[in-house]
């Protein structure tokens, strides 16, 4: 039985789907942790989280075997020992599980058991949960290995613990989500390690895999509580954690502790490598997006030039005979300060063939939100034909608020491939966009500096659809309109509930109803990074045709 131990945590990216990929990036990092005893890996590193109805493909299974042999038989040369996640089946259901490799072989298997079925997961309908585990016995130490969604709950580790286990080892998939490092390391790990009284390593991993950003941030708590190792959010890293055994305990002896992103920082960057991600992975060569001069599409352009770098972010202007001065000057500065391609057309030639084309049908109507749709549906197909002809994916740039509410156009400004915004809310834009212009994130490809004129964040936000339109012309002014939003979608309150908190009743009930119908809207829309607790999409997914109000 040893009394010392070198683990390395590798918190690491992965590519869905892309095994041999996996495999090969985890032999890197292996070598990478020579004079480890044993390397972690995150949960389902080989298949890559969250691999969705992909696991259900028994061709991608049968995969996943053979990538893990390979793995295992690397681990005949004495090196370091391996703890991977992979899936299996047996007698006709799937686990979600990590695997042990020493020696050239897989001596130890472990499934998971608490299965997540809500929010962005759905576990359930994929995998079968594994019996309360035994800890593996690794080198005369008993390891429990609580996998993610094991530690949230408090029955894995307390069997594990009364099993024997001297040491836990959690191995996560857990995408970002605000405030998620306080509950992580405090509510959760914090939770475990006080009712167990063991040291637990938490190792997560990186990047973005459509709508989901994961941010890292794993950590060593020891049997104290205290963080003795606290990897970086957003990046890759490699620590080898060294433990000593002193009185019956396993302590690791303190190393680096890294800070982790504040809101709104964290915010940006959960943006930035989402887009990234989902731009690269997805073989485009860059982004294409429309800059109207007002601040939605000012704070996506920075993002995409903080993801991509300016050189791949093309910004395309499209003025009709209502876009202001101000937001030609504006969407021009913006261009300058980030370094991008800038291109002006004009929609007034289409907007002219469309009234041609419709005047004998709409004659004797007067002119109403029909016109105003018919000017973003172009600006829609300008941009889609920008994008079928260079390959650019399209970037849309509405918020949360807007998409709440409906105030956008299906098939227009709607249209697109990616929405960096679709989990902000509009007073999150402004937030964001303040805090871009005085910092630099630490993901960035931008510039250094003020990445939009403070123009774009002062003045009046408006669609430019008629005259003088201001959005405070069809919504509550967004420092009222978002609360309400809030508690309806992320709180689910009703209309009486946000009634008690001193809001206006009819306000309320008509915002709540505005959030119903549009609905079908949202089921058309782009992906969009998840960045709160209820985005629209994977979280919160409410029936199209529904009748229920709560007033």
């Amino acid at each position: 039985m040893t009394d010392k131990l070198v683990i390395a945590l590798a918190q690491t990216t992965q590519s869905v789907g892309d095994l041999a990929a996996n495999a090969d990036a985890m032999l890197q990092w292996r070598e990478r942790a020579a004079g480890a005893d044993l390397i972690i890996f995150p949960e389902l590193q080989l298949i890559g989280y969250p691999p969705e109805d992909l696991v259900l493909k028994p061709a991608l299974v049968d995969r996943a075997n053979r990538e893990l042999d390979r793995l295992a038989q690397a681990t005949a040369d004495g090196g370091p020992a391996m703890l991977v996640g992979t899936v299996v089946a047996s007698q006709g259901v799937l686990f979600n599980v990590v695997a042990l490799l020493e020696n050239g072989a897989v001596t130890a298997i472990r499934q998971k058991r608490e299965l997540p079925n809500y929010g962005t997961f759905d576990e359930k309908r994929l995998f079968a949960p594994g019996p309360l585990p035994a800890p593996i016995d690794f080198r005369g130490v008993k390891i429990g290995v609580p996998i993610c969604e094991d530690i949230w709950f408090p029955f894995v580790t307390a069997h594990l613990r009364a099993e024997g286990a001297e040491l836990l080892i959690s191995p996560n998939g857990s995408p970002f989500e605000v405030d998620k490092d306080d509950r992580r390391i405090n509510a959760v790990a914090g939770t475990r390690v006080r009712e167990t009284g063991l040291p637990l390593i938490y190792v997560n991993r990186v990047g973005g895999q459509d709508e989901l950003a994961f941010d890292g941030a794993s950590f060593v708590m020891g049997a104290d509580l205290s963080i003795a190792h606290q990897l970086p959010d957003w990046e890759e890293a490699l620590v080898l954690t060294e433990w000593e055994k002193w009185d019956g305990q396993w302590l690791c002896l303190p190393g680096e502790r890294h800070s982790l992103d504040e809101r709104p920082a964290d915010i940006y960057n959960a943006m930035v490598i989402a887009l990234r991600d989902y731009v690269d992975r997805n073989r485009f060569p860059g982004v294409v997006l429309g800059l109207s001069g007002g601040i939605d599409s000012a704070l996506s352009a920075a993002v995409a030039v903080d993801a991509l770098g300016p050189d791949r972010v093309w910004c395309v202007m499209m003025p009709s005979r209502f876009t202001s001065q101000d937001s030609l000057d504006d969407a021009v500065e913006c261009a300058r300060l980030l370094g991008v391609r800038y291109d002006v057309i004009p929609i007034e030639p289409g907007v002219d063939a469309f009234d041609a084309m419709l005047g004998d049908v709409f004659a004797g109507r007067q002119r109403d939100l029909t016109e105003e749709n018919i000017q973003s549906r172009i600006r829609g197909v300008l941009l889609m034909g920008l994008s079928n002809k260079f390959g650019h994916m399209l970037l849309t740039t509405g918020n949360k608020s807007e998409m709440s509410v409906g105030y956008a156009t299906i098939y227009g400004d709607m249209a697109g491939g990616y929405s960096v915004l679709k989990d902000a809310y509009k007073t999150t834009v402004f937030d964001l966009s303040r805090w871009r212009n005085a910092h630099m994130p630490s993901l960035g490809k931008g510039p250094a500096g003020p990445v939009m004129p403070d123009r774009v964040i002062t003045k009046p936000p408006s669609a430019e659809l008629r005259e003088d339109q201001k959005d405070e012309d069809s919504l509550p002014p967004y420092e009222l309109l978002d609360p309400i939003l809030y508690g309806l979608v992320e709180e689910e309150l009703s209309v009486e509930q946000l009634v008690a908190r001193g809001f206006e009743r009819d306000m309320v009930a008509r915002i709540e109803r505005l959030l119903y119908v549009a609905e079908y809207k949202r089921r058309q829309s782009p992906p969009g990074v998840k960045l709160g607790s209820r985005n629209f999409g994977r979280d919160r997914r409410y029936p199209i045709t529904n009748a229920f109000r709560t007033l």
